[in-house]
């Protein structure tokens, strides 16, 4: 026999059996419905809309499958709205609705579910809640404590329903499960839904963890560039020197120089590289090497500290052509 109760259409959100959920109400006639139950204190059907966006749904624009709830508490907000708790306690059809100006009125039968083979459901229940506990551990949204409840549910369609309402489905996939009344079928589909999840949060992860690798090693590198930046300054190694460093490489690749040469001023000048310039004298060494291989081809101008080793290169040489 049809039942005639006020509905709730809901935007974003399939509320299952059993589960408690607050609902924030805004639309005239949302409110209207609400404020008709609590007079009595009836239950209220609660329907998906198809469409979120439509602000004033008719009613083609809402699903025929729903969850009758029980109103446990209702709060007005200073804003006009209203806060709702409701609570599911079983399915519903809705078969035609009722004329009513002042809200949404239905008529509905109940549901009645189809269990299956007892073993089934057994093993079907067993994989869902395994499968469920590696979706709660890569899912961080979701409490552990809902792991621990849903492992307390003896009741297949209960578990199924548990389940669903924590996946994060779209809404016509929600109210496929809502609509599947055969409970093996139901666990059927939370299952394969389960798996899909799994497979996009473990790529999730695997991005995280890439994502978290690579910023780690650019810190890292930043932390360690830094660190040499402090060494070079308190060893005294400046822009300076580098820029000379480098005047050094390039003049020795511009100067023709026999293959010895070459390789022994290249030599020379890692050593340079490597040396503190705070030493007095070893800097000193290398660039006078380095020069004297240079003299005859250094007709470009040359940096203060190159120059003179330049000229010292050539008074090394008149102090030995004089012995």
């Amino acid at each position: 026999m049809d039942k005639t109760y006020p509905v709730l259409p809901l935007r974003d959100i399939v509320v299952f059996p059993h589960m408690i959920v607050p609902l924030f109400v805004g639309r005239e006639k949302s409110v209207r419905a609400l404020e008709e139950v609590m007079k009595d204190d009836r239950p209220i059907l609660l329907v998906s809309q198809k469409n979120a966006g439509e602000d004033d749904p008719t009613a083609d624009d809402i699903y025929e499958m729903g969850t009758l709830a029980n109103v446990l508490q209702l709060l007005r907000l200073p804003d006009g709205t209203v806060k709702v708790l409701v609570e599911g306690s079983g399915r519903a059809r809705i078969t035609e609705f009722v004329e009513n100006e002042d809200f949404f009125e239905a008529s509905i039968v109940d549901v009645e579910e189809e269990t299956g083979a007892d073993k089934e459901l057994q093993a079907l229940q067993r994989s869902v809640l395994a499968q469920f506990e590696l979706y709660v551990k890569l899912n961080k949204k979701i409490a552990p404590e809902v792991l621990v409840s849903a492992n307390q549910i003896d009741d297949p369609s209960k578990l199924a329903d548990t389940v669903a309402s924590h996946l994060a489905l779209k809404i016509s996939d929600k109210q496929d499960l809502l609509s599947t009344i055969k409970v093996t079928e139901r666990l059927e589909k939370v299952f394969s839904f389960m798996e899909g999840e799994i497979g996009v949060l473990q790529v999730e992860k695997k991005i995280r963890g890439r994502v978290k690798r690579q910023m780690e090693k650019t810190q890292r590198e930043y932390y360690l560039n830094e660190q040499l930046k402090a060494i070079q300054k308190e060893l005294g190694e400046t822009d300076e020197s580098r820029e000379e460093t480098a005047e050094l490489e390039a003049r020795i690749a511009e100067t023709k120089l026999s293959k010895e040469a070459r390789e022994k001023c290249i030599a020379e000048l890692k050593k340079l590289k490597s040396m503190s310039p705070m030493s007095a004298e070893a800097p000193w060494c290398a660039i006078i090497w380095i020069g004297f291989c240079l003299c005859r081809g250094a007709s470009a101008p040359a940096s203060r500290k190159i120059s003179i080793g330049l000229n010292m290169c050539w008074m090394q040489t008149i102090m030995v052509w004089k012995r």
